[in-house]
């Protein structure tokens, strides 16, 4: 079905063309030069010391896990059965790493208004189990920092961040992504920059940097400078140094034409953030007021990754009636992220608890969905948003 307003449209223009034929003329389509570049100007405009790209945020997401078991910083480092703490609605690949690495996983509820971490359910739920923190700043909303650190104070309690959703996002002027240890991001089609398919993670410890530079090829020595805190007896001999493995890893890498890509789009994120705050500015005015929805209560300054709407619990509109109204008018719709993720028969495999009722993932669940926003000004739809409203 083609939609007037679908959840996403393309936000390359000729640059990235023309980057993808420089790569593309020379011949060379592996990670290189291209995807360093982009990783360096990537942690250059998030104020991080290092960035390290991968070929999906969920790659992200599994190598971000993945590093805490193998550094050897006592204060980071994980083992099988630790607890983490994760709010009930995020995506399936902000879970499955966590499973993958034999953690114990622990769902809490989220604030039905701001779709982040309900503060209070999150504070009875920490115990001194509690290992790690995962933060997911939801359809561009920060998640509130100075509560989580406060809750953390003097706790021997790691925060991590899914930024998947919100690159961009600021709370108090600093970036979402670099309030934890390490954040991740999405560069997919869908997402605030596009390079295809791809992820990053942002840390400023060098130690993880480095980690996270051999699980993402093979766990291999060759992408580590000689003097490194993974291997600290690396030759000058290239040829034995090629296929030389210390760590467990993956092959998560990106591609040239990836990077080359990411270098134009991260120039144009400025004006596509700024086009996406006016664009909310429309729906809020359109939606605030309503007495029968609610839209996502902004924390800092998001970067509005797409737009949410959720019946209350009182009204007696439908989610199926309000799917068809904006249908109607070419809204392109879908549940709001994964809804309820512990509700889905994958979590079986999980060792796992479920902390209070969840009574908001649940609401959000069966009466809530979200609409897209672009990267371009959508005047048009949010006119005809106002009409329907």
């Amino acid at each position: 079905m083609n939609f007037k307003y679908p959840l996403a449209i393309s936000s390359w223009g000729n640059e990235e063309i023309k980057a993808m034929q420089d790569v593309i003329s020379r011949g060379f389509f592996t990670m290189g030069g291209h995807v360093k570049e982009f990783e360096e100007n990537f942690a250059a405009y998030f104020d991080a010391n290092y960035c390290v790209m991968v070929n999906s945020g969920s790659s992200a997401n599994l190598l971000m896990i993945a590093s805490l078991f193998y550094t050897k910083n006592e204060k980071y480092k994980l083992k099988r059965g630790d607890e983490i703490i994760v709010p009930a609605v995020s995506w399936s690949t902000t879970y499955y790493p966590l499973y993958q690495y034999g953690l114990r996983i622990k769902f809490v509820d989220i604030d039905l208004y701001t779709l982040n971490y309900d503060l209070n359910q999150l504070n009875m739920a920490i115990t001194e189990k509690t290992r790690v923190i995962f933060a997911v700043n939801l359809l561009g909303n920060a998640n509130d920092y100075d509560e989580i650190q406060k809750l953390m104070y003097q706790k021997n309690i790691i925060l991590l961040e899914d930024n998947c959703e919100s690159m961009g996002a600021t709370y108090n002027k600093k970036f979402t992504g670099t309030f934890g240890l390490m954040g991740t991001f999405s560069s997919f089609f869908s997402h605030h920059i596009s390079t295809m398919e791809g992820g990053l993670i942002v840390t400023d410890d060098i130690e993880l940097y480095q980690i996270l530079l051999s699980l993402r090829a093979h766990g291999w020595t060759r992408n580590l400078p000689k003097e490194n805190y993974v291997c600290s007896d690396k030759s000058d001999n290239l040829f034995e140094e090629s296929f030389r493995f210390v760590l467990p890893g993956y092959n998560v890498r990106p591609i040239e034409l990836e990077g080359a890509i990411g270098i134009e789009q991260l120039k144009k994120l400025p004006n596509m953030l700024s086009n996406r705050r006016k664009n909310a500015e429309l729906f809020k005015e359109t939606m605030i007021q309503h007495k029968e929805l609610l839209i996502q209560k902004e924390i800092g300054s998001s970067s509005w990754f797409g737009f949410s709407i959720v019946i209350k619990p009182e009204s007696e509109i439908t989610r199926s009636e309000l799917i068809k109204n904006l249908s109607s008018i070419g809204f392109e719709c879908r549940p709001i992220v994964a809804g309820n993720f512990a509700k889905n028969e994958v979590v079986k495999y999980f060792d796992y608890e479920i902390f209070g009722d969840l009574k908001n993932a649940n609401h959000i669940d069966r009466q809530g969905l979200f609409i897209g926003n672009q990267n371009i000004l959508m005047d048009s739809a949010m006119n005809d948003l106002n009409k329907l409203f």
